[in-house]
């Protein structure tokens, strides 16, 4: 999509990419899950979120 037929939504997050590519230490928190699941997107984001259940269920089998 060109720049000039984004959304403010799509620009914003484009501006905040481009921001912790420049500076990565900038903010104070250092990034953290909010930009893991912005950058996997909504199917990423859900395949984690399976991967962490089926982890807690497979450890809570085994080592309890």
């Amino acid at each position: 999509m060109s720049k000039d037929k984004e959304t403010p939504d799509e620009r914003r997050e484009r501006l905040r990419q481009e921001d912790l590519k420049r500076n990565p230490s900038g903010s104070v928190h250092g990034g953290g899950l909010p930009d893991l699941v912005g950058s996997l997107g909504w199917k990423g984001t859900g395949i984690l979120i399976l991967l962490i259940i089926v982890g807690f269920i497979i450890y809570s089998i085994f080592f309890r």
